[in-house]
């Protein structure tokens, strides 16, 4: 009987919502592991070794220029924009709080599209000039926006927000008592930011370049349309040009490695230290008035990132869609449309349905292990679409040869691919790449739901599901949503894994966006560029001002007098 109770002991107690759980958690998981393993028994291919010899060096030391240049500009505006707005006082910075953000419904390859038009040989800088100073062709030189720095520029003034949002988070958060204590101390301005805020701020810094990276090594529309050789390129080719299966899971490994470097680099950087915050005073800063001249560079500071990152590539998009828009615009876009649109929600519908299983099952759980699945599930978003493009078709693909043949064998009749030839493919590829985001936002709103309402649900004999259907879904309704929106938007702009995967005849805006620009139909492809930017404009928008009206609800600090020298005024 002792043996017994101890064998039981054991093994954890699963229901069946942690059953649930590790179900989910596995089915999102298989795509990378489907990659790993097709790269051990595959072998090496004839593909590869002529990739390895050839392409495979540029690959990395284009990857190599993409992730330093990223890293190096994203931190720095990041970091600026942050200390701006939230230590100093300017005119305009409760606007440029919110509207700083707004570059992340700018996707990158769309931003692209619109600086190409705009700064080619016959676009309206260069032919500006020409005009003006009565150039001829041969008589200037002027940058190439397609190379590898201008993939960087691209990503750069698109992804800063991602540091941005975090820094300030981190500046707002701990700036109160230790910049107090650190003048007590008799630090000024200068040495309180490089002594105190921007150490502390260092863990959300990092946070914020590492998702930054990873978004970098997910892109193909940018690289792609730039002529750019990078492993997402690289794994496009070998999967359609070469049909070279091992070959296109070999270098996803690789870029794969490149993510997981990405990670491990961002743990070990941190080594043993700590950046808790010991002080008790916790309120908003107090922020430093700007003199007239201090605060007119403090705007021009702000507003460059959200002119280049946003405002200017709309604008563009804005007039190529008005002036030489789509010609197929009537019915042929409306039919993209609804593709999109229907992705979309499926996909964030099921994300959100997903993500409240998980995240419930890790609640209700007494044993870590549904905590450890859902952190299986967040590795999802660190893995590039390409990646796990290839790492779906390879299982699904099976399968549905699987299914085919056993149909035939009982019903005579072959009924083609069933799931590779749908949309099924393509919605299970878009939750193992976003789940995460839903699941993310759903653990934090559902974790501060206090225990004692569960309690007081099983006193009035509610069971676990209807606990959570009577009492926790309508306390998260308002976060449901936002997960729901936030997946709905990262679908719609999602380009490799549609391109991979999309059914025949099968388009969305993203993928006519992307052919008629690699077609040098820059002006047919603002209109559906400029409708994926105007989908992706409204959660952004609702999210950063409610971002903005939560963090007002701290004490109003007083503020300083004038700042009237440099030395005083940051």
């Amino acid at each position: 009987m002792k043996d017994e109770n101890t064998t039981r002991r054991r093994w954890p107690d699963l229901s069946p919502l942690t059953l649930a759980a590790l179900l989910i958690a596995v089915t999102i998981a298989l795509p990378v592991i489907s990659v790993f393993s097709n790269v051990l028994v595959g072998g090496t291919s004839d593909t590869w070794a002529h990739l390895a010899a050839t392409v495979l060096p540029d690959f990395l030391r284009n990857t190599v220029i993409l992730c330093v240049g990223v890293g190096l500009g994203v931190s720095s505006i990041g970091i600026v924009c942050a200390w701006l707005t939230t230590m100093l006082d300017f005119p305009g910075r409760r606007f440029f709080e919110w509207a700083l953000v707004l570059p992340l419904a700018m996707p990158a390859y769309v931003m692209a599209y619109a600086y190409t038009d705009f700064l080619q040989f016959v676009g309206p800088v260069q032919s500006g000039l020409r005009e003006l100073f009565g150039w001829g062709a041969r008589d200037y030189w002027f940058p190439d926006v397609r190379t590898v720095g201008g993939a960087v520029a691209m990503f750069m003034f698109v992804l800063y927000p991602y540091v941005y949002l975090l820094a300030r988070t981190a500046f707002l958060e701990r700036a109160a008592g230790m910049l107090e204590a650190g003048r007590s101390l008799g630090l000024g301005p200068w040495r309180c930011f490089a002594q105190v805020s921007l150490p502390l701020a260092r863990p959300a810094i990092v946070a914020g370049t590492s998702l930054a990276l990873m978004e970098t090594l997910a892109d193909y529309g940018t690289v792609a349309y730039f002529g750019v050789q990078t492993f997402t390129t690289g794994i496009y080719r070998a999967w359609f040009s070469l049909g070279d299966r091992t070959a296109a899971a070999q270098l996803s490994a690789l870029l794969l490695g490149f993510v997981v470097l990405v990670l491990v680099l961002e743990f070990s950087s941190r080594g043993r230290a700590r950046f808790n915050n010991t002080s008790r005073q916790q309120g908003a800063p107090m922020r430093i008035r700007l003199s007239t001249p201090l605060g007119l560079l403090a705007v021009v500071a702000c507003f460059v990132p959200l002119l280049l990152g946003f405002l200017l590539p709309a604008g563009l998009l804005l007039n190529m869609a008005l002036v030489d828009g789509d010609a197929q615009f009537g019915p042929r876009f409306v039919g993209l449309a609804r593709n999109s649109f229907v992705l979309a929600a499926v996909t964030a519908v099921l994300a959100v349905g997903l993500a409240l299983v998980l995240a419930y099952a890790a609640r209700l759980a007494r044993t870590r292990l549904p905590h450890a699945f859902n952190r299986v599930v967040g590795l999802g978003y660190a893995v590039p679409g390409s990646v796990i493009a290839v790492g779906v078709l390879i299982p699904v693909t099976r399968l549905d040869n699987a299914i085919a043949a056993a149909w035939l064998e009982v019903f005579g009749v072959n009924p083609g691919l069933l799931l590779t030839g749908g949309i099924a493919a393509l919605v299970y590829a878009y939750l193992t790449r976003f789940l995460a985001i839903a699941l993310h936002t759903v653990e934090s709103s559902l974790g501060k739901v206090t225990p004692s309402m569960d309690d007081a649900s099983r006193i009035l004999w509610h069971g676990k599901f209807s606990t959570l259907r009577r009492v926790h879904v309508p306390i998260l309704r308002g976060s449901l949503l936002t997960a729901a929106l936030l997946v709905f938007v990262d679908v719609m702009k999602e380009l490799p894994a549609t391109l991979v995967m999309r059914p025949f005849n099968f388009d969305t805006l993203a993928t006519q966006a992307h052919t008629l620009a690699a077609d040098e139909r820059l002006a047919e492809a603002s209109t559906a560029a400029l409708a994926i930017v105007a989908v992706g404009l409204v959660p952004m928008i609702v999210l950063s001002r409610q971002i903005v009206k939560q963090r007002r609800r701290a004490p109003t600090p007083l503020d300083v007098a004038p700042a009237t020298s440099p030395g005083a005024a940051v």
